[in-house]
């Protein structure tokens, strides 16, 4: 609670909440701060005193060296998972990201700004594209991917501890990611990416897997890892019953004029087709 003016001891009291809710390398919004126990005077008094540096509309840290995308991400998922530190917050880095940060991949942006997946069943904040970092954030929406209750399940995300003193990034597992990739092929990831990503995951559970074949609801994706992992022949790939999984019916045109694979009933390229092994 910070005290009134007159009691001496305002300027005090908000910056020894300060230190607390919002350390350096991390951000936070004054609603969110508010919500905390600061008053809105203090928050803004915060910024005439150059205690806090104003990165956005309603948008702060404090004054420090940098922000990093990584505690932009830590900072909103801290501040969106309210109350549901036990669940997946709503807004994890996956896809690529998450597979970059894996190790999985080499990661790949067209041009020469980075871009970082975020994959949210709702929206992200407006203030989020308005900071000025050297990367780009990339919204996926989750609603037409995911089954409800998924986000319960802690075992589908890593933390990504990217430094000490602040709070890990969620991220999707690997298994996890490359389905929320391979959703996007081919208008956003080629299919010669998506076979080299496959190629990197020699070690993924079955039991995950399981999971979110269940749980995933786009036929294209899951068709289309199905495809994919079978060319590797991987021993995690023989424990999964394709039987037990919703495929859909009928044809996909994923790639046009491309060659019709008979068992998963997908277009994909002629040439890689030639290479299917199993």
């Amino acid at each position: 609670m910070v005290s009134h003016p007159k009691h001496g001891t305002m300027k005090v009291s908000y910056k020894q909440s300060l230190k607390t809710l919002l350390p350096y390398g991390m951000l936070a919004t004054k609603k969110w701060l508010v919500e905390q126990g600061l008053s809105a005077h203090a928050v803004d008094n915060a910024v005439k005193t150059d205690t806090l540096l104003l990165l956005a509309t309603g948008v702060y840290s404090q004054y420090s060296l940098e922000i990093t995308w990584e505690g932009v991400v830590a900072s909103m998922q801290q501040m969106m998972n309210k109350g549901l530190e036990e669940q997946v917050p709503p807004v994890v880095v996956g896809g690529l990201s998450a597979l970059s940060i894996s190790g999985f991949a080499q990661y790949l942006s067209l041009g020469n700004t980075q871009q970082i997946h975020l994959y949210t069943k709702g929206k992200l904040p407006s203030w989020l594209h308005r900071l000025s970092l050297p990367v780009k954030f990339k919204g996926h929406s989750t609603t037409k991917l995911w089954a409800d209750g998924l986000s319960k399940d802690r075992t589908l995300v890593k933390q990504y501890k990217w430094t000490e003193q602040l709070p890990p990034v969620y991220i999707s597992c690997p298994e996890k990611a490359i389905l929320e990739v391979l959703v996007d092929l081919p208008e956003s990831v080629s299919f010669e990416h998506a076979d080299e990503l496959m190629q990197g995951l020699v070690n993924l559970s079955p039991r995950k897997l399981d999971i979110l074949l269940k749980a995933c609801k786009s036929v294209k994706a899951k068709r289309l890892f199905f495809w994919l992992a079978k060319r590797q022949a991987y021993s995690w790939f023989d424990k999964l019953n394709v039987e037990n999984y919703d495929l859909g019916s009928g044809k996909r045109v994923i790639v046009k004029g491309g060659t019709l694979d008979k068992e998963y009933l997908i277009t994909v390229p002629g040439h890689i087709a030639v290479g299917t092994k199993g």
